[in-house]
């Protein structure tokens, strides 16, 4: 199950984390969102212990999408050493992701 990140969380878990971090930012009023929700989970399960994945609500967490300028959802951010290293506005397939997390860590 995909990690879940808040404001209070945020810096911890995903900004000092010594791994790539990839955040969903979604709302649960969002269709694409919850259809995109299954991916996520399971790109935490095949990726676990390498790669943080985890969900930011944006109706919970409002400063999280202003401090990353997330205007729409789901969009997906991928942030390696603190810095946003590539990003993912929409749902897409499985293997996108997959495709981006392989060519960030190198795979």
């Amino acid at each position: 199950m995909a990690a879940v990140f808040t404001d209070s969380n945020f810096d911890v878990e995903v900004l000092k984390a010594d791994k790539l971090s990839v955040i969903d930012f979604w709302a649960p009023w969002c269709g694409p969102c919850l259809a995109l929700g299954p991916t996520i989970d399971a790109l935490s399960k095949d990726y676990e212990g390498k790669v943080n994945v985890g969900k930011v609500n944006v109706d919970e967490n409002p400063n999280l999408s202003i401090n990353y300028g997330v205007t729409s959802i789901p969009c997906v951010l991928f942030i390696k050493d603190g810095q946003v290293v590539d990003k993912q506005v929409g749902a897409a397939p499985k293997n996108v992701f997959d495709k981006k997390i392989q060519k960030i860590l190198g795979l």
